[in-house]
């Protein structure tokens, strides 16, 4: 059985790896935490068993000790990854990442680097990589079942209510506080990508914007908060609607520790979850779309939009033979060969989020560190590719430039490469 400590007690520590461990105690169990809020702190090591002289207020205080165990969870906010991690990798703990790895380039590079240099090990969480159906995808794509990939279409659709809650009122609502939207939401897809064309990304150009979620869209009457405004009733975003009633399951738990209907008043009233959708500090974008040119002359287009009625992932691959499509949700692929009959496929339903993709990255990572390899399938430098992208899409959306990944990004193979 392996051992691990966690930095970061939210939704992924707590709930994802955290309860793929209280799931499999014979494959492996945490052993130490770092987190800043007492009650989530408290709260973890108390479903874990983790003794009082390994529960840490941060995760500096965490690092100052010797090294604790095997594997290190970092799940925390986007811009406090860089230097634990670093930290990590010179202790030699097998490090698993939450994505994004940084929120600028060049850390991520330095990330690379430090990965190769030091005696830890680096995993990323790009989870779907692990699922049945986007493995089936690939699967598909090798075996040459649709001749070669001449263009792939991917579809994020973010759903309203997703997006309100995320990317809105929540932790990655603004750019400065964690990362663009494409970084922070979208490296999976653009990861996807990059796995699935097999071929290398060389260029670039991005459109998007924050179009609607700002104040000038507010209804007329509206308040500041949802719990004071006569529209609270009938408005799709309203707080009241999503957050007070009787399903307290994600995203109703991150508002608040006490899941009482007392306290998640209590916590609309006060924090940022309760707060008008067009009246907050909100600044990423709510749609973007971004289209790349890779080696020999595959394209892909991708678009992301938090204006839709579902959340979900929909693809369409097409080949010099035929054509795959599939919806992610729904875990059904369509093959239409060229010619003869078409193919359909369901993919296995598997238990933990992301269509299984969680727990088959905890698998992974577990096979990883037992059988002694740098890192799962996911490793700093393989994810490399797909920040250098989102990176590089935020910037063409700003300044209206195709960008060229070489030139922008130093990646590793170049010149100044990592």
């Amino acid at each position: 059985m392996l051992e691990a400590a966690l930095i970061g007690a939210g939704n992924r520590g707590n709930d994802v790896y955290g309860g793929y461990a209280l799931e499999h105690p014979e494959e492996i169990r945490f052993v130490a935490i770092a987190e800043p809020d007492a009650a989530k702190r408290k709260r973890f090591a108390e479903l874990h068993g983790v003794p009082e002289n390994r529960q840490f207020v941060s995760w500096q205080d965490l690092m100052a000790q010797p090294k604790l165990c095997d594997l290190l969870f970092i799940c925390s906010l986007d811009r406090m990854h860089y230097e634990p991690t670093l930290l990590a990798l010179d202790q030699g703990y097998h490090v698993m990442l939450e994505k994004p790895m940084a929120t600028e380039l060049e850390k991520c590079i330095a990330m690379v680097r430090a990965a190769k240099l030091r005696p830890g090990k680096l995993t990323v969480a790009h989870v779907l990589r692990y699922t049945p159906f986007f493995g089936k995808i690939k699967e598909l794509i090798s075996s040459g079942a649709i001749g070669e990939v001449v263009e792939i279409n991917l579809d994020e659709n973010v759903g309203y209510w997703h997006y309100a809650h995320s990317y809105v009122r929540g932790n990655w609502a603004n750019s400065r506080e964690s990362s663009p939207m494409i970084l922070a939401k979208s490296c999976h897809d653009m990861d996807l990508l990059v796995w699935l064309s097999g071929k290398k990304p060389l260029r670039l150009a991005s459109f998007g914007s924050l179009q609607y979620f700002k104040s000038e869209n507010a209804p007329e009457g509206s308040a500041e908060r949802c719990l004071d405004c006569p529209l609270k009733h009938q408005c799709p975003y309203s707080a009241v609607r999503q957050y007070l009633g009787q399903d307290t399951g994600w995203p109703v738990s991150v508002i608040s520790q006490d899941l009482s209907s007392a306290a998640r008043v209590d916590a609309l009233r006060k924090g940022p979850y309760g707060r008008c959708v067009y009246k907050c500090d909100n600044n990423v974008v709510d749609h973007q779309t971004v289209h790349v040119e890779f080696e020999g002359g595959t394209i892909a287009n991708f678009t992301m939009c938090g204006l839709t009625h579902e959340l979900s992932r929909e693809i369409k691959i097409m080949g010099t033979l035929g054509i795959i499509q599939g919806k992610f949700e729904s875990n059904r692929i369509a093959v239409h060969y060229f010619g003869r009959e078409e193919e359909l496929i369901t993919t296995p339903q598997c238990p933990g989020r992301h269509g299984g993709g969680d727990y088959g990255l905890m698998e992974q990572l577990i096979k990883a560190e037992r059988e002694g390899k740098m890192a799962a399938d996911t490793s700093a430098e393989v994810s490399l590719s797909s920040h250098v992208m989102a990176f590089a899409a935020e910037e063409s959306r700003l300044t209206g430039r195709v960008i060229q990944l070489d030139q922008f990004s130093r990646l590793p193979g170049s010149s100044d490469g990592a």
